[in-house]
């Protein structure tokens, strides 16, 4: 009976309709019943990396570091690709001001999905961090058009890091050279 449900797709349809059960509860704030609905999602779909990068998130907003590690690393393991699993870990090398790591991160994050303004935002701060402002002047560019399409609230602090990067940028033009008289 077993091979006849898995053909007919109903543990895939399970686990689906238990991710959108977490999807639900993260949203609300209830990370305890995003974290059952994603357990579940994974006992029926153990092979599905977007329920493990998922889970791996909601720790990560938990303040749940370790799990949110192991969770993102199990999502890489699956598929390489696996875009909020980079993105994760691109943030856990923030916070611990691995900006190298974080780069590495949110640049493959980025690869994978090059319209997400979270991860431009990111990646021109982790930027900014390593001294390539120019680079990070043009990516907070792009994050704040992407947070004023979507309206999102985010927009604020990228218009600030924008302002601070181009005060920056026009510190670190090189003055022409004088010319010497002949």
């Amino acid at each position: 009976m077993a091979k006849l449900t898995q053909r007919l797709g109903l543990p895939r349809y399970e686990a689906d309709e238990h991710y959108k059960l977490a999807l639900a509860a993260f949203d609300k704030g209830d990370y305890d019943q995003a974290v059952d609905h994603l357990n579940k999602a994974i006992d029926l779909l153990p092979t599905k990396p977007e329920y493990y990068a998922t889970r791996g998130y909601v720790y990560l907003r938990d303040g749940v570091r370790e799990k949110a590690e192991a969770d993102f690393d199990a999502a890489l393991k699956r598929h390489e690709f696996e875009m909020l699993a980079h993105y994760g870990r691109g943030v856990l090398a923030y916070k611990d001001r691995n900006w190298e790591d974080a780069e590495t991160f949110f640049s493959r994050a980025l690869a994978v999905d090059p319209e997400r303004a979270e991860t431009l935002y990111y990646l021109a701060l982790v930027y900014h961090r390593l001294k390539k402002n120019a680079a990070a002047l043009d990516l907070m560019k792009k994050a704040l058009e992407k947070f004023e399409t979507l309206n999102d609230k985010r927009r604020s602090d990228a218009r600030q890091w924008l302002r601070e990067l181009e005060k920056q940028a026009a510190h670190t033009t090189p003055n022409p050279r004088p010319r010497l008289p002949l």
